[in-house]
């Protein structure tokens, strides 16, 4: 029995430290669930949205994985995905400040594309609309606690998506 609770344990774990954003798991079920009572279909060829829904999921998951793994990786303590000890910088976090929920964006997109339902392209902007809101109050909270530090981030590494922004150089004398 002892066991079976430090399996219990262990997964239970593993699951606080997921990085599984209410708005696009919501947004996905959302979508396959209408898709399933109103079906609207998405034109084309469905090999194509098949291949193309799966090459999304695998690139959500991948760019997922990434960021956990670069936060893992800069923890030194025992690793709390909500409590970072420091600000990652590296890796995905050099491309993004928040680039497991560009994953989960792909994830969502592959879901809908996946199934070939339409309903997609209404769920992913709300999903994503409701999760930015939560995202201002993660940067909020980065700021108060590496104020000199997610300052500098910010001016360097756009929220979401782009070319991260290089600091003007300063002319030589």
């Amino acid at each position: 029995m002892t066991g079976l609770i430090g399996v219990y344990e262990k997964l239970a774990g593993l699951y606080e430290n997921l990085p599984l954003p209410a708005g696009q798991i919501l947004g996905v079920a959302t979508a396959v669930g209408l898709g399933r009572v109103r079906p609207a279909p998405l034109r084309g060829s469905r090999a194509l949205q098949r291949a193309t829904g799966a090459a999304a999921i695998a690139a959500g998951c991948a760019l997922n994985a990434w960021a956990l793994l670069e936060r893992r990786r800069r923890t030194s303590g025992r690793f709390e995905l909500e409590q970072p000890e420091s600000l990652v910088t590296t890796g995905p976090y050099a491309l993004s400040r928040h680039p497991m929920y560009v994953g989960w964006w792909f994830i969502h997109l592959g879901a809908g594309l996946l199934v070939g339902s339409a309903w997609v392209a209404a769920t992913m902007p709300a999903a994503t609309l409701v999760e930015h809101l939560g995202v201002l109050h993660e940067e909020h909270v980065l700021e108060r606690g590496f104020p000199d530090e997610f300052a500098q981030y910010r001016r360097r590494v756009p929220r979401y998506l782009g070319l991260p922004r290089r600091s003007p150089r300063r002319p030589t004398s």
